[in-house]
């Protein structure tokens, strides 16, 4: 049940000022990776890094989220990014078992349960210290790709204190025994361009052999949710129905994401870290 309510459904990115990018900071000191590299995502998974792109594995990723404010879970995270146009993606994989892909999806049902779950986080949010969040809706709807066994959709929300406006791009794609969760961070404007950069680049993705989801097999174990529990998480999605939105609210805060937004206008920064890596 633990497992369940970490899954990352990584909503929001928020503004944390440009000094943490500067020279020196903690984030330059982490140990990035940068392509052309082929890295591992666990047992589950790899992805090409291609070059003029950075990777840090999971201890780097702890790190990471610990500058940027992210809660760490229970399980490992990945980081992906563009080292000039500003964007960082999460990779982190969930052990649902076999995602069915046959449900209708409610989306407005959907933006409902999060508002409702959103709310409650913010209890949490202000007992830590940290800004409030605000959905604002849809910035795209959630949306099925049959031949590419990959779900995606996006959500646009803001700082309630700095009214910052805020985005986040969501993909989960399938695989036979479980689902990678993958999360695009950057700001509203950096948003369509980041996600054709993204979509372009996580071609070089793949399961491992044995792990696609075509290579399903009766008898392997199947989730006991669909596609629309893989937006709001599985338990989650369970306690919507209840109406047990405090426990929605709980699984929120650990999903959030928080990156720099000084990460959109610091490709000075970045090509500095890989000149000197050179």
């Amino acid at each position: 049940m633990k497992k369940l309510f970490s899954v990352l459904i990584a909503l929001l990115l928020v503004c944390v000022g440009m000094s943490a990018v500067a020279q020196g900071s903690p984030i330059s000191k982490l140990p990035w990776q940068k392509g052309p590299i082929t890295v591992k995502l666990g047992s589950n998974a790899s992805l090409q890094v291609p070059e003029g792109y950075m990777f840090l594995d999971a201890s780097g990723a702890r790190a990471f989220n610990e500058i940027t404010q992210n809660p760490n879970g229970d399980k490992d995270e990945y980081i992906f990014a563009n080292r000039t146009e500003g964007w960082v993606a999460y990779f982190s994989y969930e052990d649902t078992g076999y995602i069915k892909d046959d449900e209708k999806i409610d989306a407005d049902a959907i933006l409902a349960n999060i508002r409702a779950g959103t709310e409650a986080a913010n209890k949490e949010r202000r007992s830590r210290g940290w800004g409030e969040m605000n959905i604002l809706g849809w910035s795209a709807k959630p949306e099925y790709d049959t031949q590419l066994k990959s779900l995606t959709w996006s959500i646009l929300g803001e700082n309630e204190s700095t009214h910052d406006k805020v985005a986040n791009y969501n993909a989960r794609l399938l695989g036979r025994h479980g689902v990678m969760d993958v999360v695009l961070a950057t700001s509203p404007d950096k948003l369509d361009m980041a996600i054709e950069d993204f979509k372009r680049r996580v071609s070089g993705f793949q399961f491992a052999p044995g792990e696609t989801y075509a290579e399903y097999q009766p008898g392997d174990h199947v989730a006991a949710y669909g596609l629309a529990a893989l937006i709001t998480g599985g338990a989650v999605a369970v306690a919507a129905k209840k109406g047990l939105f405090t426990v929605i609210g709980g699984f929120l805060v650990a999903a959030w994401k928080f990156v720099l937004a000084g990460l959109v206008a610091a490709s000075a920064w970045f090509k500095s870290l890989f000149k000197k890596k050179n």
